[in-house]
């Protein structure tokens, strides 16, 4: 399954759904799928993200090939937050809410 993030401002994000959710959890949130945060928990939500993301030991090879066959390396969890975060960003400094749905 696909979850979408929209709010106000930026354009949707979708992300498959296992990775939508540990994200949610992330954020304070029960990952529940279809839900909201309000514009007054958006900024809590940042920063419980931003904070669990930078506990997150990134290995030295993320960004490297896992072997000599050039198969790449897995894509960490904080790289695939990034787009999360900033439109996050954006619904803080905006006020406005951010909401998920799946993706139908």
């Amino acid at each position: 399954m696909l979850v979408t993030f929209s709010n106000r401002l930026s354009g949707d994000i979708t992300m498959f759904g296992d990775i939508a959710v540990q994200l949610l959890k992330l954020m304070g949130h029960s990952g529940t799928v279809p839900s909201a945060l309000s514009a007054e928990d958006v900024p809590a939500a940042l920063a419980k993200l931003q904070n669990a993301i930078d506990d997150i030991e990134p290995s030295p090879e993320s960004d490297l090939l896992q072997n000599e066959d050039e198969t790449p390396a897995p894509i960490s969890l904080a790289h695939r937050a990034m787009p999360l975060i900033e439109m996050l960003q954006t619904s803080a400094r905006d006020k406005s809410y951010l909401m998920w749905a799946y993706n139908s």
